[in-house]
């Protein structure tokens, strides 16, 4: 009842002037992320109303040589049938898809994906989260199997998929001594139903 989630908002996608520039100019392009490790699965990622982090996140990849030029593109989004881990009954459901996935991985012998820090990452931020994309993955995946076979059934089904994905992250270390706040904390959204996507703008600077 309370998964959709029909307001507009704005988010900010970090990434190289290039891209930038096609998206405005190209909108109907979406190229979206399929990595492993992707923290809410595979799609196009925004971090929820955070210019400064979205930029951060780019000139981050700068450093690390994948991007040449550093920006950031504005998204109006729509959330609709939100799967949102800030909220308990998402996280109760994305739990019983572990265990579900778990089971299996007992059964076949098979080790599952695991979380892990990357090198010399003092603040054990687990940022190559391939455990968490895969259950994600395998959560839409059984979902899309629930749908097919109740409408091979009964020619409809009550279920629909996740248009997008919600999840609050803490991580960066404390943004003082002794805080709880941390560095980077931050809202990020996967869209994985690109008609969420209203459109994109360049963002303009306050004077």
């Amino acid at each position: 009842m309370y998964s959709n989630r029909p307001n507009l908002m704005i988010g900010f996608h970090g990434c190289d002037e290039s891209v930038r520039n096609s998206l405005v100019h190209n909108p109907d392009v979406v190229k979206i992320s399929k990595e492993s490790f992707d923290w809410l699965g595979h799609g196009f990622y925004l971090w929820e109303n955070n210019y400064e982090r979205a930029l951060q996140w780019a000139e981050d990849k700068k450093k690390r040589g994948k991007i040449e030029k550093p920006s950031v593109i504005g998204v109006v989004y729509q959330l609709d049938r939100c799967l949102d881990f800030s909220d308990t009954f998402y996280i109760n459901l994305i739990t019983f898809y572990y265990n579900r996935m778990q089971e299996k991985s007992l059964r076949t012998k098979t080790d599952l994906p695991k979380n892990r820090n990357l090198p010399n990452d003092k603040h054990n931020d687990l940022i190559i989260r391939e455990l968490d994309c895969s259950v994600i993955e395998y959560m839409h995946l059984k979902i899309a199997e629930e749908i097919n076979a109740d409408i091979q059934t009964n020619g409809f089904s009550l279920l629909s998929q996740f248009d997008t994905v919600r999840g609050i992250f803490t991580e960066g270390g404390p943004a003082f001594e002794g805080a709880g706040i941390q560095s980077k904390s931050h809202i990020q959204i996967c869209i994985r139903n690109l008609n969420c996507i209203k459109g994109f703008f360049i963002p303009r600077h306050k004077n």
